[in-house]
């Protein structure tokens, strides 16, 4: 990727029909990119930030460089919500022991 490409003015958006669910896009094309039934699932879109994202930028939950490569390819990136893993059968198991007084 090309120096000049490794900088953006991004726009994050939260969605109102699910939770951790986040869509950024180039401050520029806003969400003229982003495809109509990606939208329709997403819900009324919800400016939550700008920023300036650049190869040096911490993500809490994405890679930037991956951000800035999929907003120039595809005109967006999708950041879904954290996936939750169930506690292991033996926690689970544990956990329907009596307690101790």
């Amino acid at each position: 990727m090309a120096e000049d490409t490794l900088r953006i003015l991004c726009d994050i958006f939260k969605g109102n029909r699910k939770e951790g669910m986040y869509i950024y896009v180039s401050h520029a094309d806003g969400l003229d990119k982003v495809p109509q039934s990606l939208l329709d699932s997403f819900g009324t879109p919800i400016l939550v930030t700008r920023l300036m994202l650049t190869k040096k930028k911490k993500l809490a939950r994405a890679d930037v460089l991956k951000v800035i490569e999929d907003i120039h390819r595809q005109g967006f990136y999708l950041q879904m919500p954290p996936v939750l893993f169930a506690l292991d059968e033996g926690m689970a198991e544990n956990n329907k022991l009596p307690r101790g007084r």
